[in-house]
């Protein structure tokens, strides 16, 4: 479905029927960097909700069963169509998200490549055979869970949200989705026209939009709702940690991928024009609007100075503005809220002794990329959303981890070094779900254990991994014969 500025979405996506909104209700979605109406969507609400989770569930026990080869095929033609409308997804995901071009194509690889690992994970194996010291057959069998509830982000809406449905389809289960409010169409009805036409039956992926501010009635439905036996969530901390509690009264299950103040350390023995390269990609990608975004930069007494003049240098040629220019690197965030939150935090940083280095200032939805020097440990601790690192100086490596450690948060880290094996022997002492040597936080594939500690959440998505989160376990156990019972 292609829909120009201000066209009007043709509906929620339920039962594989498009359909109103209860009471028919809509609102505006909005183009982060002019301020224009990109569409009409939509308006969800609990009722909505409810009725996207009976359909799911209506559709569940057909899908579990289907053949692995027709799970295969459906992401297999996803990820074909995907690509073949790259182009109008591109212009989506910039229209709503302010998404820069180069952004923008990493989004759309990865997908490709996330359906392409799904279509595979239908034909992993699901079992084991567990050996039983009383004569009997015992199988550990792995089935589809059911419904899932996902729940996903706008920051890079096309990843986080078909990473939250593409590994339980894979794998059985059918899935009610939630995307933001920011991004309801490509991070979120999108996906109704692609696996439609992708051969996806009806009811087995459900789509619920809603208003700003009223994501609460829905996400109480999921959790709350009997049929719904897991639910993913990709956010901030705050929130998840109210929808774990939540979730815990009911006994269900969740999985959390949460905040992070990422650091990335620079060891003296780096090699220092790709140290400087890497603390910008991972710190300003995308406006710093990333969940693993470098927050801090940590660096060796010996090569601080040299590295942190040429990477102010390289700060300042950081195209800002446009996002449709194809060499913008410096987008908008996301709301003038987002705007307000992110200089309220830098400048209470400065207030309290922090230099700035390079930026600082806003020019209307855009916020420079911006240095800061001698943070206070409120702000290093924090996350901050948005284009801001803190460069911290420390006497060694030993330092280093333990600054790094210094957290709530436990993402994602990077390390830069020319000593592999001494970056691996870091590495393990970093407490974070993600630590890359030689490269900064902003890595991932498709296949990997994604998920953090600490703060960061918990569970797993990507490969193996998502077997454990969105199938049970089941014992069965065979005897040939009888056996005798001691009465």
């Amino acid at each position: 479905m292609t829909v120009t500025a201000a066209e009007t979405v043709r509906g929620l996506h339920i039962g594989g029927q498009w359909t109103e909104a209860s009471g028919g209700k809509t609102f505006d979605d909005h183009d982060p960097f002019t301020g224009e109406v990109v569409a009409t969507v939509p308006a969800g609400s609990r009722e909505d909700a409810k009725r996207a989770i009976h359909a799911a569930a209506q559709a569940s026990r057909g899908w579990a069963q289907s053949p692995p080869a027709e799970r295969q095929r459906v992401f297999l033609q996803a990820a074909d169509r995907l690509e073949a409308g790259s182009d109008d997804v591109a212009s989506w995901l910039t229209r709503e998200t302010g998404s820069t071009f180069g952004f923008s194509m990493f989004q759309l690889q990865f997908v490709a490549g996330l359906f392409r690992q799904a279509a595979a994970l239908a034909y992993r194996p699901l079992g084991e055979i567990i050996p039983s010291d009383t004569g009997a057959f015992a199988m550990g069998i792995r089935r589809p869970v059911g419904v899932v509830g996902a729940i996903a982000p706008w920051n890079a809406a096309l990843i986080l949200s078909a990473r939250s449905f593409a590994s339980p389809i894979a794998l059985g289960n059918t899935v009610v989705l939630k995307p933001s409010e920011h991004s309801p169409y490509v991070g979120g009805l999108l996906w109704g026209d692609i696996f439609s036409e992708a051969g996806l039956p009806d009811g087995v992926l459900n789509i619920v939009t809603h208003a700003p501010g009223e994501a609460g009635p829905i996400g109480d439905e999921l959790v709350e709702n009997p049929d719904v036996r897991v639910i993913n969530f990709t956010g901030s901390t705050e929130t998840g940690r109210t929808l774990a509690e939540a979730a815990g009264r009911n006994l269900k299950r969740v999985l959390l991928e949460l905040g992070g103040s990422n650091p990335l350390i620079i060891l003296a023995d780096a090699d220092l024009e790709s140290a400087v390269n890497a603390a910008a990609f991972g710190s300003f990608l995308h406006q710093g609007q990333i969940c693993m975004s470098a927050r801090r930069i940590i660096v060796e007494q010996p090569i601080a100075d040299d590295f942190v003049e040429r990477l102010v240098e390289k700060t300042r040629t950081l195209k800002a503005g446009d996002p449709k220019e194809p060499d913008t690197i410096i987008g908008p965030l996301i709301t003038d809220e987002a705007v307000a939150t992110v200089k309220s935090r830098v400048d209470d940083a400065v207030a309290k002794g922090a230099k700035v280095l390079v930026g600082g200032e806003a020019e209307g939805p855009v916020y420079g990329a911006t240095l800061l020097a001698d943070a206070p440990d409120e702000f290093t601790s924090a996350e901050t959303f948005g284009p801001v690192a803190a460069i911290e100086v420390v006497g060694d490596a030993d330092e280093a981890v333990a600054r790094a450690n210094a957290t709530t948060y436990g993402l994602s880290a990077g390390i830069i070094t020319s000593d592999p094996d001494r970056g691996l022997s870091l590495a393990q002492q970093i407490e974070s779900g993600i630590v890359h040597v030689n490269d900064q936080p902003v890595a991932d594939e498709p296949q990997m254990p994604f998920g953090g500690v600490k703060g960061s959440g918990y569970g797993r998505f990507g490969g193996a991994a998502a077997i454990d989160e969105f199938t049970d376990l089941h014992w069965v156990t065979v005897r040939s014969g009888t056996h005798p019972f001691p009465f």
